[in-house]
């Protein structure tokens, strides 16, 4: 099987070379793992499901980033399971654990920079968990935001980034969408956007065709005569 390129190293510096080379309508962040990082916090709560349930933590956890808690739960297969009530008590759980839940560096001023109705947060998990992580990161409300609420097929599914394009007044295939996850990649692909990967919280490098940056430091964003959107490397 053929090897895709992975992202630049942790390490590299950002440039032009490293980011996309057009302007675009919109731009598109996914949350968890995007603009703040809650990889503790959701992997304390899906330990405790997975234990409950006598699964493999250890080959369960890396599927469950980017996915609604119902999908993961399906996947699962696991008999005289409720997916639906399981997915609502993960839900509450991790409304009730926020700790250590942090922004992703930059990515403050880079929104703040950012025309309001030029951009959406478009996540997987609920529109009261993701309020709650949110607030719990310091970040204020986005603008717009599409949840695991407003569509009936999560990521991979298209239809997040496709809603949130509509809600905003331009085809996803003009947006820069930011994500971090293969589910939420490919839900990019599929809705036809540009993906610009933040690898802030991988362990290991990532395997995309796509351009990646550590976290939003270097970036600013660029707002060009007519409202298109691009990004410039801060001091480039």
């Amino acid at each position: 099987m053929r090897r895709l390129p992975t992202c630049p190293p942790f390490d590299s510096p950002v440039t032009s070379n490293t980011l996309p080379d057009r302007a675009f309508a919109a731009f598109l962040f996914d949350m968890d793992g995007t603009i703040l990082d809650s990889t503790a916090a959701t992997e304390r709560v899906w330990i405790r499901w997975a234990r409950r349930h006598r699964l493999d933590v250890a080959s369960f956890l890396p599927t469950l980033h980017g996915m609604r808690a119902i999908e993961t739960v399906r996947r699962q297969n696991l008999p005289g399971v409720d997916a639906q009530a399981e997915a609502a008590r993960i839900t509450a759980e991790e409304i009730d654990d926020v700790d250590g839940v942090v922004a992703i560096a930059g990515v403050e001023a880079l929104l703040a920079a950012l025309p309001p109705d030029r951009w959406a947060v478009v996540t997987s998990a609920p529109r009261a968990l993701a309020l709650r992580r949110i607030a719990a990161a310091g970040l204020p409300p986005p603008p717009l935001m599409v949840t695991a609420d407003d569509v009936a097929h999560g990521k991979p599914a298209p239809d997040c980034f496709e809603l949130a394009a509509r809600r905003l007044g331009v085809s996803a295939r003009d947006c820069l969408v930011f994500e971090d996850a293969p589910a939420g990649i490919a839900a990019a692909e599929a809705a036809g956007a540009s993906v610009l990967v933040i690898t802030a919280t991988h362990a290991h490098p990532l395997d995309t065709r796509h351009p990646g940056v550590v976290d939003y430091a270097a970036l600013a964003p660029g707002v060009d005569a007519d409202g298109r959107l691009h990004l410039v490397p801060i001091g480039g």
